[in-house]
């Protein structure tokens, strides 16, 4: 029992642990490119961080950190949990 606990535990201090080191960094959504995004943004993997790129490539720069759920794949979810991690660049107006 307590070795199962044990490993459990080192379980949940490795998963998240590692995911807390990218706690502090935050991404530009309207300057990074598909690795940066895909690395910096949770629940947005490498084809998720193409579609972004794609988008605004298309699009334009995101006016507000809520239009990337335009972007397939990307829900309000998706967006709610990174908003501390999205930054969009000064020269855009952000209205959130």
């Amino acid at each position: 029992m307590k070795k199962h606990l044990s490993v459990f535990i080192l379980f949940f201090l490795c998963t998240f642990t590692a995911g807390g080191l990218h706690a502090g960094d935050t991404v530009d959504i309207n300057q990074a490119d598909a690795q940066a995004l895909s690395e910096a943004l949770q629940g947005v993997g490498p084809a998720k961080a193409r579609a972004i790129v794609e988008h605004r490539e298309a699009h334009g720069p995101f006016r507000s950190v809520h239009e990337l759920t335009q972007v397939p794949g990307i829900g309000a979810r998706t967006v709610e949990i990174n908003l501390g991690a999205i930054t969009l660049d000064e020269d855009v107006t952000v209205s959130q």
